[in-house]
């Protein structure tokens, strides 16, 4: 799966866990269609869903922050490969971590793209979200700031939100998002963890669904037993290396990639779009109050 890809989905599995709002649809709320009135077979709600709301008291903050975070980790078992997005979004630092930790990792989609990388990724998330300083306007969470900035960067670079030759940008939208996460969340870190776990996560199940497939269980490459390579269809979703894969979205970079990412990015910037709507809305009433 491509890294833009990727981060689609990174963004819309945080927003679907976590938003619990809905996007208001105005004056189309109620509208009927296929018909009119009680006969229509669909009427349009007052706003559509964003989420799960499986977190459950989490602010639109967390909702567009960690959508953020986990769009960014989602690009973070790639770093195994120097050709991948990552590799190329904050040069020289993004070059320099990849060919370590592709050298460290065994080479592409081995072990950032297993149960054992999944279970470092979220280790380091969790060390720093331990970095926090309690004061008396609140806890300022250092270290999420900083694991936000990185993986905001990231994201914002991987995402094409800004043009080629903007290269400080994706570093600024960073900045500004690590010190919003660092002041603006209080005693909340639990979410930075889980983003980045969620992330890393759904890369390694994008990765499961393409030709290529993922080994979990690196360093380890089991091989199917014997009657599975005897079963045309099941020889094929566990290769003798211990690769395994359900590849209904064909070869990195198919039509079908495209169709399903297109789809997601579509619930990714709702729910953010709905969490930035709420955010906004807010600070509007604290100014009022001013």
């Amino acid at each position: 799966m491509m890294g833009p890809h990727h981060a689609a989905c990174g963004a819309a599995a945080w927003v679907l866990i976590a938003a619990d709002g809905g996007l208001p649809l105005g004056p189309l709320a109620g509208v009927g269609l296929f018909g009119t009135g009680s006969e229509a077979l669909l009427t349009l709600p007052e706003a559509i869903p964003l989420g799960f709301g499986l977190l459950g008291g989490i602010t639109d903050l967390g909702v567009l922050a960690g959508a953020i975070v986990a769009a960014g980790a989602a690009l973070l078992p790639d770093a195994d490969h120097r050709s991948a997005s990552i590799a190329h979004s904050l040069p020289p630092v993004s070059e320099w971590v990849c060919r370590v930790l592709g050298k460290a990792a065994g080479g592409h989609r081995n072990g950032t793209h297993s149960l054992l990388g999944l279970a470092a990724f979220t280790l380091m998330a969790w060390l720093l979200s331990r970095l926090a300083v309690p004061t008396e306007a609140g806890t300022l969470q250092l270290g999420a700031g900083i694991g936000t900035v990185l993986l905001s960067a990231f994201a914002v670079k991987a995402l094409r939100f800004m043009p080629g030759r903007a290269r400080k940008v994706p570093w600024l939208v960073g900045i500004l998002c690590g010190a919003l996460v660092t002041v603006g969340l209080g005693a909340e870190s639990a979410w930075f963890v889980l983003a980045v776990a969620l992330g890393v996560a759904v890369h390694i199940a994008g990765d499961m669904l393409t030709d290529g497939g993922c080994n979990l269980l690196w360093p380890a490459a089991l091989r199917p037993p014997r009657w599975v390579s005897r079963i045309p269809f099941l020889s094929s979703l566990w290769s003798s290396g211990g690769r395994m894969k359900v590849p209904v979205l064909g070869p990195t970079g198919s039509r079908r990639e495209w169709a399903a990412a297109t789809a997601v990015s579509a619930v990714a910037v709702t729910g953010m779009l709905g969490a930035l709507i709420g955010l906004t809305g807010r600070g509007a009433q604290v100014l009022g109050l001013w």
